[in-house]
């Protein structure tokens, strides 16, 4: 066995970011796996990027599956030959589930960073997952106990979008060239080429109706680092003919850094809602996926929320817009509310940033449990 060798596991976007930052703190750690831009400028060995499972476009389902298939089987391969120590997974709950297994049955110590929620779908995974995982590192306040009665060593470390350095709001809208004392809206479609693709248009056709009843608004679609460039020259494409620029979001900061600047964000679901709230941009939660999965999200889903604010509220304090309610319509009159009535969402966004408590430092805390088990220093943030 290698000492100081970790394997590394994240396939989205925020999972890459996640791990940086710890992979940041951890030194003298030989990492690889699983990830995108953001794990490569920590040095890690990516022997699978990110975007190979999901830079398929309008290709489908089928090629996606067969992208992750590919990439569980270069994963697998790598951690036998390589025989890490510990392993670190980052979300991902359907890959790093069917990977936990097979580490540890060769004694690879695994941490899982952001559990899986079974909050919202198939709690009666908790016993199944429990029994192949040493250290669960939970985001959520309410996760601890959930994962704590299961047997798990579980440990309430934060959510990563509370420690994402963030720009002041003037320097912010400074920095992306918003007019000072315009309404600003950050239009955030997603961070997977499909998911893009069907929510911006949608998006798009919303900001242009507000924009036009409206004089003083100004926006800016954040394009997610982890899209393939197809998908990018798609959408820049599209914001070109709508007349909405276009920002490059950073591989390892995310949009976090930016989203300071605006009054409103409309969120494809996920991470960002959250990173939107705590920025103080009030979020609008719009998503939408085929009849297909949207028929077994409804007889599986126990969570009724699906914005990550509304859920770690306990109450639907920020619009959600799924399936047939996201579209144009329903978005333009959502973004019409949040802005007329931000002095009261704005409580709620301070109401997301207290339910974490105390707990600010995620990268920090998982990095310590990492030390100990690859017998490593870890360098000052």
């Amino acid at each position: 066995m290698t000492r100081r060798s970790l394997l590394v596991v994240a396939g989205e976007a925020s999972g890459d970011q996640a791990a940086a930052a710890v992979l940041e703190i951890l030194s003298g750690v030989s990492a690889f796996g699983l990830g995108g831009d953001a794990l490569r400028s920590r040095g890690v060995d990516l022997i699978s990027d990110l975007r190979a499972s999901t830079a398929f476009g309008f290709a489908g389902t089928a090629n996606r599956a067969l992208g992750v298939i590919r990439a569980w089987r270069a994963v697998r391969t790598e951690a036998i030959r390589r025989r890490p120590t510990a392993a670190l997974l980052v979300n991902y709950t359907e890959f790093n589930a069917r990977l936990a297994p097979h580490l540890h049955a060769a004694k690879v110590r695994v941490l899982w960073y952001g559990a899986p929620q079974v909050w919202a779908w198939r709690r009666g995974r908790l016993a199944s997952l429990a029994t192949h995982v040493d250290v669960m590192a939970v985001m959520l306040p309410f996760e601890q106990e959930l994962w704590h009665r299961a047997g798990v060593d579980t440990r309430y470390v934060g959510h990563p979008a509370l420690e994402t350095p963030r720009l002041e709001r003037g320097e912010a809208r400074q920095a992306l060239g918003l007019a000072p004392h315009a309404h600003a809206i950050a239009l955030l479609p997603g961070s997977r080429p499909h998911e893009v693709r069907r929510m911006l248009p949608a998006m798009l056709e919303a900001f242009q109706r507000l924009r036009h009843d409206r004089a003083s608004l100004d926006g800016r679609v954040l394009v997610a680092a982890s899209l393939d460039e197809a998908t990018r020259t798609w959408l820049r494409e599209r914001c070109s003919i709508g007349r909405v620029a276009t920002v490059d979001v950073h591989p390892r900061g995310g949009a976090a850094a930016m989203l300071g600047a605006f009054d409103a964000a409309l969120c494809a679901s996920g991470t960002a809602s959250l990173e939107a709230a705590l920025a103080r941009a009030v979020p609008i939660v719009v998503y939408r996926v085929d009849l297909v999965t949207e028929a077994i999200a409804r007889l599986l889903l126990q969570s009724p929320h699906v914005a990550l604010p509304n859920v770690v509220l306990g109450r639907r304090a920020f619009p959600e817009l799924l399936q047939r309610d996201a579209e144009p319509t329903h978005m333009c009159e959502a973004l019409k509310q949040a802005l007329d009535g931000r002095h009261v969402l704005l409580a709620a966004c301070a109401d997301v940033e207290a339910a974490f408590g105390s707990a600010r430092t995620p990268s920090v805390a998982v990095a310590s449990v990492l030390e100990r088990w690859l017998d490593v220093g870890a360098s000052a943030r």
